[in-house]
C-alpha cells in the first residue's frame, strides 16, 4: 500500500466563513500539494483540499521539522503554542496583506515569526520585520474567459442582451458597494443596454446598509438592471467574473484584493481603486482604469467611457488575460512559497 510521505508544511485557516485568506489557502494548498508534502487544516475545509482535521494537531509527532504558515493573528497564535506549549517543532511564517499600522499584538507575534511575507510592496512598507514580497496568483485554468458568453449568462439566468458590470465580495461601507452602485445609477441613463451585478454577502449591520441601497436602486427606477445576488461558493466565482464584460472594484480600503485578478483572468477588464495591491495588479489604459478611492464621479466617468468605447474595451480584455498568464498565475506563487519553505526546513 501506498503510504504518504511526511507533512512537512501545514496551512491553518481558523475561520468558518468565507473570507480572502480562505479563498486563497484553499485555490493554493491542491497546488502546492504538487510539489511538498502541505496540508490545510481548520474547521470548515472544502473536500478537494489535502488536509488534516484540527484534533490531530495535537497528536501529531513533534519530528520532522515542519512550517507553520499563518495568515491571521489567531493563527500565529495556535503556531506560537503547538512550538512552546506541545513541543512540536515548526518554522513560523506570517502572510500580511495588511496596509495600516499593526497593532501591539499583531507586531509581538510578527517579530516570533521565522519569516514574513508581504503580499505586495505597499504591505511590506507597514512592517517593522523584514519581509519577502510574494504577490498573490490566480489559478488561470479554472478562472478562463468563457467560449460563449451570452450563452454562459444564459445557463445563469442572467441577461443575454447588452453589458454586464459586476462589482463581487463583502457588501460593506469599506469595500465601496455604496460607491458602485451610485456610479451605476449616475451612468445608466447613457447606457439603456446595460446592466450591473452586485454580488455578495451583508453580515450584522451590514445589513441595513444592503437594505438602504435596495432602496436606493428602486428610487431610482433600477431595480430590473441593478441586480443584487447572494454569495456563491469559491469554486462557482470563476463562471460570474467570465459572463461580465467589465469588472468594477470600489473599495475605499483594501489589503491586497484578489478579485481584480480573478476578473482579468477570465479576461474580464477593471476599473478600481487606488487601494490595496490594485496599482500593482492593473496596467493603466491596458487592462483597465484606476481612479481615487471614494471618488464616485471618477468611478462613475471611468466606467461610462469603457463601457462606451467598445473596441477599446475588447482590447482591454485580450491584455487583461494575457496580462494574467503572465504575471499573476498561482503556480508562480506556489512556487515562491514552496522555495521559502525549503529554505526554512534546510531542503
Amino acid at each position: 500500500m501506498k503510504t504518504s510521505p511526511p507533512i512537512r508544511v501545514i496551512a491553518p485557516n481558523f475561520k468558518r466563513r468565507l473570507s480572502g485568506v480562505t479563498a486563497t489557502v484553499v485555490r493554493l494548498v491542491p497546488v502546492q500539494a504538487q510539489d511538498i508534502a502541505i496540508v490545510a487544516t481548520g474547521p470548515v475545509i472544502p473536500e478537494h483540499v489535502p488536509q488534516i482535521p484540527l484534533s490531530a494537531l495535537l497528536t501529531l509527532p513533534r519530528k520532522p521539522l515542519r512550517v507553520w504558515h499563518a495568515r491571521r493573528n489567531v493563527e500565529m497564535i495556535g503556531g506560537l503554542a503547538l512550538k512552546y506549549l506541545l513541543g512540536k517543532q515548526l518554522k513560523l511564517i506570517f502572510t500580511s496583506a495588511s496596509q495600516r499600522k499593526q497593532s501591539g499584538l499583531t507586531r509581538w507575534l510578527i517579530r516570533r515569526m521565522d519569516a514574513v511575507v508581504a503580499t505586495s510592496d505597499k504591505t511590506a512598507a507597514y512592517l517593522e520585520a523584514p519581509s519577502t514580497v510574494i504577490m498573490h496568483g490566480i489559478d488561470v485554468k479554472t478562472f478562463a474567459p468563457a467560449d460563449d458568453r451570452m450563452a454562459l449568462r444564459a445557463k445563469m439566468g442572467l441577461p443575454t442582451q447588452g453589458q454586464l458590470v459586476g462589482c463581487y465580495g463583502r457588501i460593506r461601507a469599506q469595500k465601496g458597494t455604496d460607491a458602485f452602485v451610485r456610479a451605476m445609477i449616475q451612468i445608466m441613463p447613457q447606457h439603456p443596454d446595460t446592466y450591473a451585478i452586485v454580488m455578495g454577502r451583508a453580515v450584522g449591520d451590514d445589513d441595513a446598509y444592503l437594505t438602504a441601497l435596495k432602496e436606493e436602486v428602486a428610487a431610482a427606477g433600477l431595480s430590473e438592471r441593478i441586480l443584487f445576488k447572494p454569495e456563491v461558493p469559491t469554486e462557482a466565482m470563476a463562471d460570474w467574473y467570465a459572463a461580465l464584460d467589465l469588472y468594477v472594484a470600489p473599495q475605499r480600503w483594501e489589503g491586497f484584493g484578489l478579485t481584480p485578478l480573478e476578473a482579468m483572468a477570465t479576461g474580464c477588464p477593471v476599473i478600481a481603486t487606488r487601494v490595496g495591491a490594485f496599482e500593482q495588479l492593473i496596467v493603466e489604459g491596458k487592462t483597465g482604469r484606476l481612479v481615487a478611492p471614494d471618488d464616485i464621479p471618477a468611478l462613475a466617468a471611468a466606467t461610462d467611457e469603457a463601457l462606451a468605447e467598445t473596441t477599446k474595451l475588447q482590447y482591454w480584455r485580450d491584455d487583461s488575460r494575457y496580462h494574467v498568464l503572465a504575471n499573476f498565475s498561482i503556480e508562480k506563487e506556489a512556487q515562491s512559497l514552496i522555495d521559502l519553505y525549503r529554505r526554512l526546513l534546510g531542503d
